[in-house]
C-alpha cells in the first residue's frame, strides 16, 4: 500500500515502484541490463562517468537559515540562489515525470531522539537499492511523515548557464524547503554524502549533538568505545572492523550531550580494491548477495571478480546493510568512549605510526584534518595528495570548522580520554622513496592502544611537532615507530619533517582569528 502520491511533488504520469526488496530490485536492474551477476551472485553495476564525488558541484541554497549560519567558503559550501533551486526542481520533476520511479522511506540515526525520516525518489533501481543498504530500514510498511526528500536523477543533466551550475552534474541541499536534488551522476557516494551534510547542520545547529566523520566500535568485554576519523582511503573503514570488537558503525556517527555514540547510517559503503578474505576478512565476507560492488572488473571469460583491476577506478567500492557485518554492537549504539584515533594518510612519509596527542594538539589537528587525497575517491586524483580537510570531513562540513572544533573540546574537557595520530601512510621515505605501512603493523598499534599495553611503555617527544611516541609497540619493530630511525637519507628527511610543519602552520592562519588561544600551544615549533 502506498500512502502517499507523486503529484504531490510534482511528478506527473509515473509507475511508482515503492519500498522494493534487494531481491526485486536485483531482478529489475538485471532485466534491465544495468548491471550484472558475480559469480557468487552478487550484484554489479557500473557508476557510469563519475566513479567518485565531485565536491565542487555540491551547493547549499543560501536564504533565511543558511544565510548567517553556513560557512561559506566557496570551495565546499558554496551557495546557490533559491529561485535558481525552484527553476532547476521544477526541470527535474518534469524529466521524471513519465518514468518508472522507484520509492522508498527510510531514516537517519540509530539513537531514535533524533531520528530523521527521509524518502527518496530515484530514476534508478540501483539507487534505490543503494539506499536500501545504506539507510536504516524500517521493520514494517507503515506510514509515516517525511522530513526529507531526496531526489536522485543521474540521467538528468542541467544546463549550467541557465540553472546556475557548475556543469552538468550537481547536488544540491534547501534545508528550507528540505529536499536534496542530485542530478547527471550516477555516482552512489553522492547521494550518500549529501544527506551526510544535512546532519553536519541539523544536528549540531538544533539538538547539541556534534556529527563526526568516523567509525565507532566497542570492546567486547570492557565495553569501552573508540572512534576512528579519517577520510577515504586512510583505512577508517578496514581498522574499524576488528574481530575482537563489535562495530557500531563505520563512517558517520554522533556524540550526544549524555555522551551516546549512534551510528546515522544502517550500512556500509567500503572500498574494497585489493580486498581479501586475510587482512579484511568482515568486510570480505559481507560479499553477498543483497550487496551492491561498483565499478569492479571481471576475470577474463568468467564472471568472477578480479579486487586487484583498477581499470574503471582505484575508488571500486560494495555498498551492504551493516548487518551482513557478523560482530555489530547491538541497536548501533555505544558509551564509553576511552580512544580517539586520527587517521592520517601521510604522502611525505614523516608523521609516525603512532602519535599520543595533548588536549590542544587534539583540537589543532582535528581542526586542520591534515590527510592525502587517495587515488579514485575523488575526480582527477591519480596519486597520494597531501590536503588538509578541516574536521576529517570538509566537504560535508556546511558550518564554520572551529564550531565542530569546540564541539571536540568540550568532549575532551575533564576527561581520560586518549587521542592519538595514526598514520596509515608512508613510512620511511616520501611519495618516491617510501612504502605504505603494513596493514598488520597498524591493526598491532591500534590493539596496543586499545587493551591499554601502549601506555605502559616509554614514549618520547616527537622534534618540531612535540607529540610523544612510543619506544616501544609489542609486536612491532621498533625501527618504523620514530620516521627519522627508518629513513636512509637524513637530510632529506629533515627537510621533509619542515615542509609538512611548514604546512601545518600555513594552513592554520586560515583559522587564527577565531580560535580559542590554548589550540596555539599544539602548533609546531620550527
Amino acid at each position: 500500500m502506498i500512502f502517499f502520491s507523486l503529484e504531490s511533488y510534482g511528478i506527473l504520469n509515473s509507475s511508482c515502484n515503492w519500498q522494493l526488496t534487494p531481491n526485486e530490485l536485483q531482478k529489475i536492474i538485471i532485466q534491465k541490463k544495468m548491471g550484472i551477476e558475480t559469480k557468487s551472485g552478487v550484484l554489479a553495476i557500473n557508476t557510469g562517468p563519475f566513479t567518485g564525488r565531485s565536491p565542487k558541484d555540491r551547493f547549499i541554497v543560501k536564504d533565511s537559515i543558511t544565510e548567517k549560519k553556513v560557512w561559506w567558503d566557496e570551495k565546499f559550501n558554496q551557495s546557490f540562489d533559491s529561485k535558481k533551486f525552484d527553476h532547476l526542481y521544477q526541470k527535474v520533476v518534469q524529466y521524471l515525470s513519465g518514468k518508472t520511479l522507484y520509492i522508498r522511506d527510510g531514516y537517519l540515526c540509530s539513537d531514535k531522539r533524533y531520528q530523521l525520516n527521509i524518502r527518496s525518489i530515484s530514476e534508478y533501481p540501483w539507487s534505490d537499492l543503494f539506499i536500501y543498504n545504506l539507510f536504516l530500514r524500517f521493520s514494517k510498511l507503515e506510514r509515516i511523515i517525511p522530513d526529507w526528500l531526496l531526489l536522485c536523477a543521474p540521467g538528468f543533466y542541467a544546463n549550467p548557464i541557465e540553472d546556475g551550475t557548475r556543469n552538468k552534474n550537481f547536488s544540491i541541499l534547501n534545508f528550507s524547503k528540505r529536499i536534496i536534488l542530485i542530478g547527471g551522476s550516477g555516482y552512489t557516494g553522492e547521494i550518500k554524502k549529501s544527506v551526510f551534510s544535512v546532519l553536519n547542520f541539523i544536528l549540531p545547529m538544533y539538538k547539541n549533538v556534534f556529527p563526526m566523520h568516523c567509525a565507532a566500535n566497542v570492546g567486547k568485554k570492557e565495553k569501552d568505545t573508540a572512534l576512528f576519523f579519517g577520510l577515504s582511503g586512510t583505512g577508517k573503514t578496514t581498522i574499524s572492523n576488528d574481530v575482537n570488537r563489535n562495530l557500531v558503525g563505520d563512517d558517520e556517527h554522533g556524540w550526544t550531550y549524555d555522551n551516546i555514540i549512534f551510528n546515522f547510517e544502517g550500512g556500509c559503503y567500503a572500498k574494497i580494491l585489493g580486498i581479501s578474505p586475510k587482512n579484511e576478512p568482515m568486510i570480505y565476507h559481507a560479499i553477498r548477495k543483497g550487496a551492491m560492488l561498483e565499478n569492479v572488473i571481471f576475470k577474463k571469460k568468467t564472471r568472477e571478480v578480479d579486487f586487484s583491476n583498477d581499470t574503471i577506478t582505484q575508488n571500486i567500492r560494495m555498498s551492504y546493510p551493516i548487518y551482513f557485518i557478523k560482530n555489530i554492537e547491538e541497536k548501533l549504539l555505544s558509551s564509553n568512549i576511552k580512544n580517539i584515533f586520527f587517521l592520517t594518510y601521510d604522502a611525505f612519509g614523516v608523521l609516525p605510526p603512532i602519535s599520543q596527542l595533548n588536549k590542544a594538539q587534539s583540537s589543532y589537528y582535528f581542526l586542520l584534518g591534515y590527510t592525502s587525497k587517495v587515488a579514485g575517491t575523488e575526480l582527477n586524483i591519480k596519486k597520494p595528495k597531501a590536503t588538509f580537510s578541516f574536521c576529517f570531513g570538509a566537504p560535508f562540513m556546511p558550518l564554520h570548522p572551529v564550531q565542530y572544533t569546540k564541539m571536540l573540546m568540550k568532549k575532551l574537557e575533564n576527561t581520560e580520554i586518549n587521542v592519538w595520530m595514526l598514520n596509515t601512510g608512508l613510512i620511511s621515505g616520501g611519495d618516491l622513496l617510501g612504502y605504505r605501512i603494513k596493514l598488520d603493523d597498524t591493526r598491532k598499534i591500534v590493539q596496543n592502544v586499545l587493551n591499554g599495553s601502549l601506555l605502559k611503555v616509554p614514549f618520547e617527544k616527537y622534534p618540531i611537532f612535540n607529540f610523544q611516541i612510543p619506544k616501544y609497540c609489542p609486536g612491532v619493530s621498533s625501527n618504523i615507530l620514530n620516521p627519522k630511525n627508518s629513513w636512509k637519507n637524513k637530510k632529506i628527511y629533515q627537510n621533509q619533517v619542515k615542509i609538512l610543519a611548514k604546512k601545518f602552520i600555513k594552513n592554520f592562519d586560515i583559522y587564527r582569528g577565531f580560535i580559542d588561544k590554548n589550540i596555539l600551544s599544539g602548533e609546531p615549533v620550527l
